[in-house]
């Protein structure tokens, strides 16, 4: 570290540590606990209970919605995984074209997911493909959203490669489609891993666009919290059912991050 002084480095170790419980622990943490709880009227649960979990699962629409939040996010990753690849790969042939490429891919990062959800509720309630009140408007929403975390380490990824082992498999006698598949994808594999992990999350956990989107019959889990604790009647109930969401997309990031570190 910079700071030489043994004790302003504990200080400023704890501080950090600290502010780090702050941020990121204490809400996981009330979270958890809040699903635990079965009433809750100073710091900590007055009692605790798995009842709430009993109740989420009791529910009818429980399991329709993880299974529309598992499937949502794994067709948009894959879309936007394959998109972002392709406008990389097209980028490092066209030089010129990065520029664009780039701020098409970043610009749902800089507008708002509320002012992108109600476009892309606009734009397909009429015209050529009125998707309005369907599944796909739901996962057109996803996708432009992780496209966007998709696009930024695939591109980082593509910019690295070495040109050399493409030139020697096409003098060898391989085709172009058999240099992306034996010979560029591979080399690209560990940043797509990544790319998926972080899309993943993203859509595991969005909620805003998907609001102004989603048709009565496909709730997803960041939806269904949001019904059940909108009013504050449920919030136990809907600590738990967050709790289940936290939990499927730390497995599914567990997995991506044991695949990422055999690619590499």
């Amino acid at each position: 570290m910079l700071v030489r002084s043994a004790a302003v480095r504990r200080t400023v170790q704890a501080i950090a540590i600290a502010l780090l419980l702050a941020v990121f622990a204490l809400p996981f943490g009330a979270v958890l606990l809040g699903s635990l709880a079965s009433s809750w009227s100073g710091a900590l649960p007055s009692g605790i209970t798995l009842g709430n979990f009993v109740a989420v699962f009791g529910e009818s629409g429980t399991l329709g919605a993880v299974g529309a939040s598992l499937a949502t996010a794994v067709v948009a990753t894959a879309i936007a995984i394959a998109l972002a690849t392709s406008a990389a790969l097209g980028a490092r042939a066209l030089p010129r074209l990065r520029p664009v490429v780039d701020a098409a891919f970043l610009l749902p990062v800089a507008v708002p997911s509320v002012a992108i959800g109600l476009a892309i509720l606009i734009a397909f309630s009429t015209g050529p493909v009125p998707l309005n009140g369907t599944v796909w408007i739901v996962l057109v929403a996803h996708v432009v959203l992780v496209s966007a975390i998709a696009h930024q380490p695939i591109a980082a990824a593509v910019a690295r490669l070495d040109r050399r082992y493409e030139e020697s498999a096409a003098a060898l006698g391989a085709s172009g489609f058999r240099v992306l598949l034996t010979v560029v994808l591979p080399q690209l594999r560990p940043a797509l891993i990544a790319a998926a992990a972080l899309c993943t999350a993203l859509s595991m956990g969005e909620l805003t666009a998907v609001m102004m989107v989603a048709p009565p019959t496909w709730r997803t889990l960041p939806l269904q919290v949001f019904s059940m604790t909108s009013r504050g009647i449920h919030l136990y109930e809907g600590a738990a059912l967050a709790v289940v969401l936290m939990g499927i997309t730390l497995v599914v990031l567990l997995g991506l991050g044991r695949l990422a570190r055999r690619a590499a």
